[in-house]
Formats: C-alpha cells, structure tokens, sequence
C-alpha cells in the first residue's frame, strides 16, 4: 500500500495512527527490557501499543528519578518532531511491552492534515506536563509521606492497575516513583497499612482510603 502523503486522506484522532502501525516498525520488549536511553539519538516517534513504559532521568550515575508511566495509546520522545535530536530521559518495559516507532515526519504530516487528532495529542502532552509540575513540587516541598502518598496517588490510576502495576514494581522502584530511599518507602508503606490507609499483601498494594491519602498528599 502506498504511504505517499498526497494519496492519504484525512482520518479521526486513532484511526490515522492505527494505519501508520500497519505499515511502520513494531517492536515486543520483555518485562524489565530498556526501550530507549536518555541522551541516545532519537529517530523516532514511539506509540505505545500495549503494556506499560516506565519513564525516568538518570540523575547519577546510580541514581534516577521515575516521572511517569505510559500507557497504551501514548507517545513517547514526541519532541524528536519539534527537532530534538536526543532522547530527554530514558524508558523501560514494566510489563510485557509492544510499541510502534512512526517515523518523525509522518506523525507530523499526520497531526497537520487531521486538527482534531492534533488537539487529542496536544491535550495529552498538558497532562503529562501537569504530572511534571507535580513532580517537581513534590521533590521541592513535600515530606517523605507526602511525597510516597502522591506515587502511591498516581499509579493507582485504574489503568494502571489494571495492567496489576504493583506486582511489577519493586520497592526500589517505588521509591523512586516517591523520590525517597527504599528504607523509607518501606517504612511508611508499614504505617499507612497500620493507619488501614492502604494493604500490602506481597508487592500488591491496595489502596483502602484514598481521601485520607490525599490529604496526606496535599499537606506534604
């Protein structure tokens, strides 16, 4: 099939990037497996097809902060079609994972010829520099409780859990979630369980009051 751009007529928000996966790279990562490298060239777009991305900076040379979790339907190193020639953090499989990798200028033909997927992409990208507002708050002024209740807050997003996202998560990986050591992670996940905010059961976490957490959220 073709992929010449003048021969393709605009579709709604998904179906566009539906066909660009019939006919661009799709790649499987095991659990665990790195997608891409922060500071590695970027070539391409990436969309998540199924599984969850785990997203992070390497702070150090033994140290990083998680920022994010994608999800199916998201994209990854979308700056690369505004011109950023790297990848601005790093991202690995938490799941079994599928992505598509769209070449730059497709993805970018494709948002020109359809306003509404645009504006669906656009909306996207405020959330997720929202979350990062949050992040940055978090690290600036909130606790240690604080700062656990609002990771705990936000993996527990039903999209998440509904891919079992804690049974995949190490404590270390929480931590960094929280931006605290695992130490402290696992100290305060103890009291939350004491104070029936939360129930640990193995790696499974589930959350049983989430007002109570997000008021310890919101006071850091």
């Amino acid at each position: 099939m073709s992929t010449n751009n003048s021969d393709r007529k605009p579709a709604h928000r998904f179906e566009e990037i539906s066909a660009l996966h019939e006919h661009k790279t799709r790649v499987q990562y095991l659990k665990g497996e790195n997608i891409f490298k922060q500071g590695a060239f970027a070539p391409y777009v990436i969309n998540v097809v199924q599984g969850l991305v785990k997203i992070y900076l390497q702070t150090g040379f033994d140290k990083q902060i998680n920022i994010g979790v994608a999800k199916p339907g998201d994209f990854l190193a979308f700056a690369a079609i505004f011109g950023e020639p790297v990848h601005t953090y790093s991202t690995q499989a938490i799941t079994n994972t599928e992505i598509c990798m769209i070449e730059k200028e497709s993805l970018k033909q494709i948002l020109l010829d359809n306003p509404s997927f645009a504006l669906e992409v656009t909306s996207k990208n405020y959330r997720t520099e929202r979350h990062l507002l949050e992040i940055i708050k978090n690290v600036s002024y909130k606790q240690m409780r604080g700062k656990l209740a609002s990771a705990l807050l936000y993996l527990s997003h039903e999209d998440f859990l509904r891919e079992d996202i804690f049974s995949f998560l190490t404590r270390q990986d929480l931590a960094d979630f929280a931006s605290i050591s695992p130490e402290s992670a696992i100290k305060f996940l103890k009291e939350f369980e004491k104070e029936e905010i939360i129930h640990l059961d193995g790696k499974n976490i589930d959350i049983t009051d989430s007002a109570k957490l997000e008021v310890i959220s919101r006071n850091g």
